[in-house]
């Protein structure tokens, strides 16, 4: 199980929203991160197969996805960023209705759709109209859809976003639930939603592969370089302008900062453990 992509680019008009970007990624569940605008979506969409790009090659277990993009979609899952959903369905007509648009026989995706709705925890609300669904419930539709042909490919593209912070939670354990013998590719621009399960992150920025990594080395390059400090407003200010800042908060002893740097911020900062997010703010300053 392998997907190998080669110098992929994608250009529109003058602007290369990806740029001879080079990657083999085998199963596990892979945090595709980067700020908004950095080709997250696009690369994502190349992989879906729904986008061809300007230059370079895709394939998945030796398939071109240009080329053969029928047969790697037999095995690949999709959950866009915009994901639409018919409010007068219930999720169990909905994803019964999915999966005749799939192709999978009737007597095949009763038994399937029942066996999704308890994976992604709605069993109980199967029967509701999805109208009445909370955002994070609809999201979990959104993967249930996407999970019926039971995929090796699984390319789920920002789906936390707008979601509350119960609801972002539950959606990150459900996908690390998913990773046994599976590829998922996840983008997002929220380091914790791949903070506990990926087994490997690639950033991304301005289209180009900054790091390709695991989340351990990425958090080793970052030891010595967070600092905590606790100063009045107006310092706190000065250091945010000046460094960058990965939290803020107020204490009956002042403003505590905590600040990436690979020096020493200020003569009152201390030493403090890297976070993943801390890693990542480091590595895409580069």
């Amino acid at each position: 199980m392998e997907l190998v992509i080669e110098g992929l680019s994608k250009q529109y008009g003058k602007h290369w929203a990806l740029r001879e970007v080079s990657l083999r990624l085998g199963p596990g569940l892979v945090g595709l991160v980067g700020p908004n605008g950095a080709g997250k979506t696009t690369l994502m969409r190349i992989l879906a197969t729904l986008l061809d790009g300007t230059a370079g090659r895709v394939s998945w277990n030796g398939l071109d996805t240009r080329t053969q993009g029928e047969r790697v979609r037999q095995t690949l899952g999709y959950l866009p960023q915009e994901f639409g959903l018919y409010p007068e369905f219930t999720a169990r007509q909905f994803l019964r209705y999915m999966a005749a648009m799939k192709g999978l026989p009737d007597p095949l995706a009763r038994p399937r759709v029942d066996a999704i709705l308890e994976m992604v925890g709605l069993t109980r609300d199967a029967d509701r109209k999805l109208g009445g669904y909370s955002g994070g419930m609809k999201q979990r539709v959104g993967i249930g859809q996407a999970l019926l042909n039971d995929p090796e490919l699984l390319i789920v593209d920002e789906p936390t976003a707008g979601l509350d912070p119960e609801e972002r939670i539950r959606f990150r354990n459900l996908l690390s639930s998913l990773t046994a013998d599976r590829l998922i590719i996840l983008s997002t621009h929220i380091i914790s939603d791949v903070e506990a399960a990926a087994t490997r992150l690639v950033l991304l920025k301005e289209g180009r592969v900054l790091r390709d990594v695991a989340p351990s080395a990425l958090l080793a390059a970052a030891a010595g370089q967070v600092w905590t400090v606790t100063t009045d407003s107006a310092t706190a200010t000065g250091l945010q302008a000046r460094y960058r800042a990965s939290a803020l908060a107020n204490t009956p002893g002042g403003v505590q900062v905590r600040l990436v740097s690979p020096t020493r911020p200020h003569e009152a900062a201390q030493p403090a453990d890297p976070s993943l997010e801390d890693a990542y703010l480091l590595a895409m300053a580069a």
